[in-house]
């Protein structure tokens, strides 16, 4: 059961959430300190010649399709897909450019459908929170109401305590694992550059 010191903490956590006032207003639902970018730039992760005339074509080669795939999944570890871009190249000595270019196309392509997926899940999350946050805080009052009661319905009591319970531990784990999903679109946009970085050196 909750009891009426417990209600004063149960308050401020409602009230102070991290989903309430984004830093970015154009992006009010954007809880990370890392600041939103909706997509990464080409130019800030690919020093290689343009791509304009391989935009696409990648799907095109079932190879190139299978090796994007399996490195742009984070699963990968960035040593083993480094590696991979490597042997690949490697056996395409006789059109290389063509093949690091077509390889790092589909890579742009991949990770940044994938980072605006998992940006997409942060702010829907975000909302959920910003709904939780309130039922939290109305469920509070009511109970401080119940409890101030002159006859308090211990029954009612007890039910709504177990039900603030159980809506503060969601909240809070929720809230961890946005914390830590907050890194994940940084770490795509590392693992796009270095990848492409090693594609820029196999080619050249």
């Amino acid at each position: 059961m909750i009891g009426r010191i417990a209600i004063g903490a149960l308050l401020v956590i409602a009230a102070s959430t991290g989903v309430g006032r984004a830093a970015d207003p154009r992006y009010p639902n954007w809880p990370c300190a890392q600041a939103k970018v909706p997509e990464i730039s080409l130019a800030a992760v690919w020093a290689g010649p343009p791509l304009d005339d391989v935009q696409n074509k990648w799907k095109e080669d079932p190879k190139i399709s299978a090796l994007v795939e399996k490195l742009a999944a984070r699963r990968t570890p960035l040593e083993d897909a480094q590696k991979a871009i490597t042997d690949f190249l490697t056996a395409s000595a006789a059109d290389k450019t063509t093949a690091g270019k077509l390889l790092f196309a589909g890579l742009f392509d991949s990770l940044n459908a994938q980072r605006s997926s998992v940006m997409s899940g942060i702010e829907r999350v975000t909302r959920k929170q910003r709904e939780a946050a309130e039922k939290v805080r109305a469920d509070t009052l009511a109970l401080q109401a119940l409890q101030n009661a002159s006859s308090p319905d211990q029954a009612k009591v007890d039910e709504l305590s177990n039900t603030l319970l159980w809506e503060t531990r969601i909240f809070e784990d929720r809230q961890r694992v946005v914390r830590f999903v907050c890194e994940v679109p940084t770490t795509i946009d590392q693992r796009l550059f270095a990848l492409g970085r090693t594609i820029q050196q196999e080619m050249e």
